[in-house]
């Protein structure tokens, strides 16, 4: 396991691609703002938290 700035564990692929995943974020903080209420109103809930993404 990698430790983050945040000391969350996480498990990636390719860590090179995490400046691009940032880039995606900061895109998406400015450009789509009903995605980022939803980021707001579930971030303490954490209703995905275990799920596996693929």
């Amino acid at each position: 396991m990698l430790k983050s700035k945040t000391a969350i564990e996480f498990k990636v692929a390719d860590l090179s691609l995490a400046e691009a995943g940032r880039h995606q974020i900061r895109l998406a903080e400015n450009e789509m703002p009903g995605l980022m209420a939803l980021r707001q109103e579930f971030a303490a809930a954490q209703p995905l938290k275990g799920a596996r993404i693929a």
